[in-house]
């Protein structure tokens, strides 16, 4: 069995001024990841792409991986960008001869000239190989169109988010087209939507809604009931025609031959959520507000819990779109002299340089942060200006434990901790959401000895942190993640659609 891999994964914010090149899906190097060096990079790791070749290399399959490219979430792909990544994988699906195609896609990618990314590759591979079963693994956060569904064998998402399962949603899809391949199964699927966009901070797996909502696909699959069933909860900062939630529902036409069950199960899971759709609405409270509650909670009993209070900064997400420099919530922690905290992080390349010049131990004054003007959302670029002291130096580099991407490599580039006040503020190169307790250790940091414990991050930040932290408060600062629709301009989704519309 003769098998062809790829991944080529982009969540699109498209609100966000963050360019994304080729480059960006490669850790910033020069080079695309192919071949046998994608499968070394990938095997064992906890992603999609992990989890085919895991499933492969049991079945006694050659496997062949075209392309390895993950982008953290930003702006629309480049065209550019599309066309050199996808046609590596259209040179190699050229090439024939394949029994089964594995695609690790995200299911949100919109370029500059597709709304459908993942859509607008199927189609081409199919203009190429109309035949060859093709299975593919998509994020929970998936905007799905017709066509990726129509154009695959089996579609399979995410169970969890924080997204702990991306590797076992990859081992699910390939286990189903191997299995088809030599006849046992004959997937056959059913996919619809609802007129809805939840909202991120409240999608997560460890609270209701959703949390029934993913278990009950996993009950599914479990009773055999469905080969595979996801429940995509939808990336609302993508304004494009079908962002939001949507249900794919996989079953075996050798005993389902008409699709009834799949479609049946299908409407009851898009029932359900629909009914719940007034509890993925999310409110947020001033930032002032937030970060007196902070201060607080802090100076009340612990009652017996060790952990720190964590803040999340979630209106500037890197790992939705966010620029990463907002300084709002910096700004705020600042002005109401929280102490013995940390600050996780800063994208500012500049002053990482400048502290670098400046030398461990020494004081260096900077406009930090601010670079990147958000016209979509009115925002100013807003720098702020600190001093402080470099604590430490380093170069980026390090392994993530997990359960989020475990063995992946994470790049950060150049990377500095400043002392300002009573915060230690990372300030980085690339771009990291900390989903991994290994940011903060890679930093010299244990975010178990701080009181308070700030960050850029959603839902993610409960992978690796969520069972340690005390408290956790929720900011609303400045940035193109934010919870606020009234500030995003809608054009192109479909109408009417809740919360934008009383329905």
């Amino acid at each position: 069995m003769r098998l062809l891999a790829a991944m080529f994964k982009h969540e699109t914010n498209t609100f966000s001024p963050v360019p994304t090149p080729t480059e960006r899906f490669f850790g910033y190097r020069p080079d695309m990841v192919t071949g046998p060096a994608a499968i070394q990079a990938h095997r064992g790791t906890g992603s999609g792409l992990g989890g085919f070749i895991s499933v492969a290399e049991a079945a006694g399959a050659e496997i062949t991986v075209a392309v390895a490219g993950d982008a953290n979430p930003s702006g629309p792909v480049e065209d550019e960008a599309f066309e050199r990544i996808s046609g590596a994988i259209l040179d190699e699906v050229r090439r024939g001869g394949w029994d089964g195609i594995l695609l690790d896609l995200h299911g949100a990618m919109v370029t500059r000239s597709h709304d459908d990314g993942e859509g607008e590759l199927l189609r081409r591979i199919r203009a190429i190989d109309p035949r060859t079963p093709i299975g593919v693994t998509l994020d929970m956060h998936a905007n799905i169109y017709e066509d990726i569904v129509a154009l695959s064998t089996v579609v399979t998402g995410y169970h969890t988010y924080p997204h702990i399962d991306v590797r076992e949603a990859g081992q699910r899809c390939a286990q189903v087209l191997v299995r088809a391949i030599r006849g046992e199964v004959k997937p056959v699927m059913r996919w619809a939507n609802r007129p809805m966009l939840p909202h991120v901070m409240r999608q997560g797996t460890h609270a209701e809604p959703n949390r029934s909502l993913q278990q009950a696909c996993v009950d599914h699959e479990t009773a055999g009931q469905a080969l595979a069933c996801s429940v995509f909860v939808g990336f609302p900062h993508a304004d494009i025609r079908e962002a939001g939630l949507s249900c794919v529902v996989c079953t075996d036409a050798k005993v389902d031959t008409s699709g009834a069950a799949a479609q049946t199960i299908r409407d009851a899971l898009l029932d359900r959520a629909w009914a719940a759709r007034k509890d993925l609405v999310y409110r947020s409270a001033p930032l002032e507000e937030s970060v007196a509650q902070a201060r607080s909670l802090a100076a009340m009993p612990a009652n017996g819990r060790t952990g720190p209070i964590v803040l999340l900064d979630h209106c500037d997400n890197v790992a939705s779109g966010g620029t990463m420099d907002t300084t709002a919530v910096l700004a705020e922690v600042l002005r109401q002299g929280l102490t013995d905290a940390m600050f996780y992080a800063i994208h500012d390349p500049d002053s990482v340089q400048r502290a670098i010049a400046a030398g461990v131990g020494n004081e260096v004054s900077l406009m930090l942060g601010g670079k990147a003007e958000m016209p979509s959302i009115g925002a100013p670029a807003t720098p702020l200006a600190v001093t402080g002291r470099v604590r430490r130096i380093t170069d980026g580099l390090y392994t993530l434990r997990g359960p989020m991407g475990a063995g992946a490599q994470a790049r950060n580039g150049p990377t500095v901790v400043l002392q300002v006040g009573g915060v230690e503020v990372v300030v980085m190169t690339l771009y990291q959401e900390p989903a991994d307790l290994e940011c903060f250790y890679s930093v010299g940091i244990d975010p178990m000895r701080k009181r308070f414990v700030i960050i850029k991050s959603r839902v993610h930040w409960r992978a690796g942190l969520g069972q340690l932290a005390r408290e956790v408060v929720e900011c609303a600062g400045v940035g193109v993640t934010t919870s606020d629709y009234s500030l995003l301009k809608f054009e192109q989704v479909r109408r009417p659609v809740f919360p934008l519309d009383p329905l």
